[in-house]
């Protein structure tokens, strides 16, 4: 019977062990600072997660991975519009409309992109830990992340519960 539990106790650890080990494989000491849920008129629209290299606080100047579990159908105009949206009301809008519709898919309840900043000026993207794209230009780190970690996000709760604040 006690082997029966352990074993029992495995699978159900299976899942949460699998999506930390992706997360590790493309982000070397990956640990998971801060975790919310974002909402729109009460409903969740997704998770999203913030990992840095062995937890340290949320820095600008270090690379980090955002990691996103959508819990809704979304299109992948929806997607790329709302971004360029949130970029240009940031300040921050950069000429990135074509390589966004290269980055992103429509996306269902289930599905999560992985964003992984390198450097200031790049972002790699894995959807559903398969790599999809990079995102290089100036700045773009700040540019497209300040829409989830920003000071003048849409919502200060979800970016400070995120940040691990």
């Amino acid at each position: 019977m006690p082997r029966l539990i352990t074993a029992i106790s495995l699978v159900l650890a299976l899942p949460h062990l699998a999506m930390a080990n992706s997360v590790d494989a493309v982000f070397a000491g990956a640990e998971k600072i801060g975790e919310s849920t974002f909402r729109v008129l009460g409903r969740p629209i997704y998770t999203a997660r913030l990992y840095t290299q062995n937890g340290r606080a949320f820095d600008w100047d270090q690379d980090f991975a955002l990691q996103i579990n959508y819990q809704r159908n979304i299109s992948q105009n929806d997607i790329v519009e709302t971004t360029l949206r949130e970029m240009k009301r940031l300040g921050g809008r950069a000429p990135i409309d074509n390589q966004l519709r290269n980055c992103f898919s429509a996306v269902g309840n289930g599905d999560q992109y992985l964003a992984l900043t390198e450097g200031p000026n790049q972002i790699s993207f894995w959807r559903n830990f398969k790599p999809v794209c990079t995102l290089r230009n100036p700045q773009i780190k700040r540019r497209f992340m300040s829409i989830f970690l920003g000071e003048n996000s849409r919502s200060a709760k979800f970016t400070k519960e995120l940040r691990g604040e």
